[in-house]
C-alpha cells in the first residue's frame, strides 16, 4: 500500500486536470489515475477554450500536465482504476496495473465514452469531418453541405442550431419512426430535406466525407456530419461505490461536485450533459475548491495544542 493521498482523482482529462491544479496550489497531496484515452482523441483540434483556440487535445493535456508538474504535490499515474474500498477519509483504490492507494477524498472526472457506431464508414470520419457538437466544430463547416444524423425533437433541435452555421443541409433519420408531422412540417416550411430509409454507409477519401448513401439508393452530398453518439460513463465506479446515477448516465451531484456518498466528488462530463472542455474545467475546479474545503475543515477540527 502507497502513502496516503489528500485526494485521487480518476480521470485526466480538462476537469481531472483542473482539480489537480487547484489542489495542488492548495498544497494537497494528488494522484491522477488516467489511462491516457481521452474520447475526444479522434479529433485533431479542440475549440472554444480561451486562449486555447485551437489546439490539439495531446497538445492540451500536455501543456497542462507541464505546469501542474511545477507543484510537487501532484502525481501521475497511467493507469486505470478498477476497484475502490473505504469509506470517506480512507479510501482505498486498485489499479489494473496491481498498484493499490489510499486517499481521503476522491474525485471521477473519467468522463463519458462511445459505444461503437453501427453505420458503415462513421468511424472513418468521426472527429475529421463528422462531429458530434456544433459549438465545437460549426465553424470549420459554415457555409458547407451538410448532413444531420438524427430524429424526432432531437433533429429539430439540431436543424435550429446548425442553421446558425449553414443553411445547406439534410436531415436523415436512419430509419427512426419518431419525426412527428408536426416536426416535418416545420422542417419543411424552411425548406430543410429529411430523408427517411437507413443509412447504408458512409462515403469518403482521407476521413473527409463526401456523400451519405441511403438503403433505398439516395446519395446526399455532403462535407460535413453532425450526428448523437451513444455515450455510456467513462467508468463504473462511481456506481460500485455507490453514488446515484442519473438516467442519462451521469453522476449526481451538487453544484460543488458533491455526490452522495460521503468524500466522494464528481466533475466534468462524468457529471454534466454540457460536454465541452471548458465548461469540465470550470467544475473541476469547482469539485477540487470544495474537496479542499473538506479537507481544511477536518484538519481545524483535528487539531490539538501541542503541550508546552
Amino acid at each position: 500500500m502507497r502513502m496516503k493521498y489528500d485526494c485521487v482523482i480518476i480521470g485526466g482529462g480538462p476537469a481531472g486536470l483542473s482539480a489537480a491544479l487547484v489542489l495542488g496550489r492548495a498544497r494537497k497531496k494528488v494522484a491522477v489515475i488516467d489511462e491516457g484515452k481521452p474520447r475526444n482523441r479522434v479529433t485533431g483540434e479542440m475549440h472554444g477554450f480561451l486562449t486555447r483556440d485551437p489546439i490539439a487535445p495531446s497538445e492540451f493535456r500536455r501543456i497542462a500536465r507541464e505546469q501542474i508538474l511545477a507543484y510537487p504535490t501532484v502525481s501521475f499515474v497511467a493507469d486505470t482504476a478498477v476497484s475502490i474500498a473505504g469509506t470517506d477519509g480512507d479510501f482505498r483504490i486498485t489499479t489494473a496495473g496491481g498498484e493499490s492507494y489510499r486517499s481521503r477524498k476522491l474525485l471521477f472526472a473519467a468522463g463519458m465514452k462511445d459505444l461503437p457506431l453501427t453505420i458503415e464508414g462513421l468511424a472513418d470520419v468521426y472527429g475529421k469531418s463528422a462531429f458530434v457538437c456544433p459549438y465545437c466544430d460549426g465553424w470549420e463547416h459554415r457555409d458547407q453541405p451538410l448532413v444531420v444524423i438524427s430524429s424526432g425533437a432531437d433533429a429539430l433541435h439540431m436543424a435550429k442550431l446548425i442553421a446558425g452555421w449553414t443553411n445547406r443541409f439534410t436531415i436523415c433519420t436512419n430509419g427512426s419512426g419518431d419525426m412527428t408531422e408536426a416536426h416535418r412540417e416545420e422542417l419543411s416550411q424552411r425548406g430543410i430535406p429529411v430523408f427517411d430509409a437507413p443509412i447504408r454507409s458512409v462515403d469518403s477519401e482521407g476521413g473527409i466525407v463526401h456523400q451519405v448513401v441511403l438503403t433505398d439508393g439516395t446519395t446526399v452530398p455532403c462535407t460535413g456530419i453532425f450526428f448523437r453518439t451513444t455515450l455510456v460513463p467513462g467508468s463504473d465506479l462511481p456506481r460500485a461505490i455507490g453514488c446515484e446515477i442519473a438516467e442519462a448516465g451521469t453522476v449526481v451531484v451538487d453544484p460543488f461536485g458533491k455526490t452522495n456518498v460521503p468524500g466522494v466528488f464528481s466533475a466534468g462530463d462524468a457529471a454534466t450533459r454540457m460536454h465541452q472542455a471548458i465548461a469540465a474545467a470550470s467544475l473541476g475546479s469547482m469539485a477540487a475548491a470544495a474537496i479542499n474545503g473538506e479537507l481544511s475543515e477536518e484538519a481545524w477540527s483535528h487539531f490539538t495544542q501541542a503541550p508546552h
